[in-house]
């Protein structure tokens, strides 16, 4: 048991965000898989408030990362903060997202806020922390596969309803490429906080 901990500890030590993607496919299945794991994370009331919409047409993302860019483009120009700039400028982002449509695949996690039947509501419970677990099996799920992922968050991400023609129930959570890292990819030198740090034992 020890053993099996360690050794998916190490493994999800490896993970990085990666913003240039190679455009080389997904095998088949991989992503169904990923998407199953995914939605096998407990929810509140076991309502499973999500719905995961994978974009692979070159259309669509092309679509996806123009509104993106046009969001983030007000979000560095004046929306954010100075500190929130200063925070960012280690990562070397800014409001330029060709990776939205260099990745083979685009995952929009969507939350469900509350349910639809015979056109009565259903309510949900606990969605955001139901949806984030299962956005944090989603993201392992991919990695454990092989892959390269990277958590956006556009915002506002409401564009992702109007282009993915979500029902008005649904509320976008995450923006999530695939793929593989492009061969010169770089990432930041980044470090984690110690056990100590984030744990405390009573």
């Amino acid at each position: 048991m020890q053993k099996r901990a360690h050794d998916f500890r190490e493994e999800l030590a490896t993970r990085r965000s990666v913003r240039d993607f190679s455009s080389d496919p997904i095998p088949a299945g991989v992503l169904e898989d990923a998407i199953t794991t995914a939605a096998s994370a407990p929810s509140g009331a076991n309502m499973q408030p999500w719905t995961f919409v994978v974009v692979r047409d070159p259309a669509l993302k092309r679509r996806i990362r123009e509104a993106a860019e046009e969001e983030e483009r007000r979000n560095y120009e004046g929306r954010m903060s100075r500190e929130w700039l200063e925070a960012l400028a280690p990562l070397g982002t800014d409001w330029r997202k060709e990776f939205l449509e260099t990745a083979p695949a685009l995952i929009v996690i969507f939350k469900q806020e509350f349910g639809m039947a015979r056109e009565q509501k259903i309510r949900h419970y606990y969605v955001n922390e139901s949806v984030g677990i299962a956005a944090g099996f989603l993201l392992a799920a991919l990695h454990h596969a092989g892959l390269a992922t990277l958590t956006h968050t556009p915002s506002p991400m409401g564009f992702l309803r109007t282009i993915l023609d979500r029902p008005t129930n649904e509320k976008a959570f995450l923006l999530i490429p695939v793929g593989y890292p492009a061969a010169a990819c770089r990432v930041p030198a980044i470090s984690r906080k110690p056990l100590e740090h984030v744990a405390i034992w009573l």
